[in-house]
C-alpha cells in the first residue's frame, strides 16, 4: 500500500470488539498485487492470536469533509469473517468514540452472506443501535461490486451498484460535518461477527480501488 496515504495499525488480539486476529504489516497479510489490495486473514499461531490479518487507515496522510466515496471490493467468505471499509472522524484522539464519529460504508458479516450494512454512529446511537441501512448484494464473494457513500451536510446516500438503499438525515446535531478518514480492515469474530467456523483457514479482501471525490457541501 502506498505508505504516503495509509499506516498499517499493527494490534494484538481484543484491542477492539474483542476479535480474534492479530493485525499485521506483513505482505501474507496485506499486499498490492496486479493493481488489487489484498487483505488476507490467516488461521495461524501469531504473538497472542490464532489468526492474523491487515488494518490500514489514513488518518493523518489523508482526510476529508464531505464527498462522494467509491469502493470496488470482493469479499471474503467463512463464517466469523467481518470486513469493512469504513471512516472515522479525525478528531477521535481528542473526543474519542462515539464522540468522533463512524460512518460504515461497506460492512458484512460471514454468518449472513450476501449482505452490506452501512451504518452511522454517534453518541447515543451507537454500538448495536447505531442508524443503518442494509441490502442484499449477490455473490458478494465471488464477484467485484460497488459500494458507495454520497456524503454532503444535508444527507449521506449509500448505494450499492448504484442502486440507492439508505439516506441518512446528517444535520449539525451529529458529528458528521467535519474531517473523517478512512480505514480498510478484515476482522476475525469479533462481538458482531461471530464464532469462527472451525474449517475456516483462510480468506481474502481484495479491493480494486477507493475513490474520493470532495465537494464543498
Amino acid at each position: 500500500p502506498d505508505p504516503t496515504k495509509w499506516t498499517f495499525q499493527i494490534w494484538d488480539p481484543g484491542h477492539v470488539n474483542n476479535e480474534l486476529q492479530s493485525y499485521t504489516n506483513r505482505p501474507e497479510n496485506t499486499i498490492v498485487q496486479g493493481g488489487f489490495l489484498k487483505i488476507k486473514a490467516i488461521r495461524e499461531q501469531y504473538g497472542k492470536g490464532e489468526f492474523t490479518s491487515g488494518r490500514l487507515e489514513s488518518n493523518g496522510k489523508f482526510d476529508f469533509t464531505y464527498g462522494k466515496v467509491v469502493i470496488r471490493a470482493k469479499l471474503p467468505t467463512g463464517v466469523g469473517t467481518w470486513p469493512a471499509v469504513w471512516m472515522l472522524g479525525s478528531n477521535i484522539g481528542s473526543v474519542e468514540w462515539p464522540a468522533c464519529g463512524e460512518i460504515d460504508i461497506l460492512e458484512s458479516v460471514g454468518k449472513e452472506m450476501n449482505v452490506n450494512h452501512s451504518s452511522l454512529h454517534s453518541p447515543g446511537r451507537s454500538g448495536a443501535t447505531p442508524d443503518t441501512g442494509t441490502i442484499n448484494v449477490p455473490n458478494d464473494n465471488t464477484e467485484f461490486h460497488i459500494y458507495t457513500a454520497d456524503w454532503r451536510a444535508g444527507y449521506i446516500k449509500f448505494y450499492v451498484d448504484d442502486k440507492l438503499y439508505y439516506t441518512f438525515i446528517n444535520s449539525d446535531k451529529f458529528p458528521f460535518n467535519k474531517n473523517f478518514y478512512l480505514i480498510v480492515n478484515f476482522e476475525m469474530r469479533g462481538v458482531w461477527g461471530g464464532p469462527v467456523d472451525p474449517n475456516f483457514t483462510s480468506s481474502t479482501l481484495e479491493v480494486d480501488y477507493i475513490r474520493v471525490k470532495k465537494k464543498k457541501k
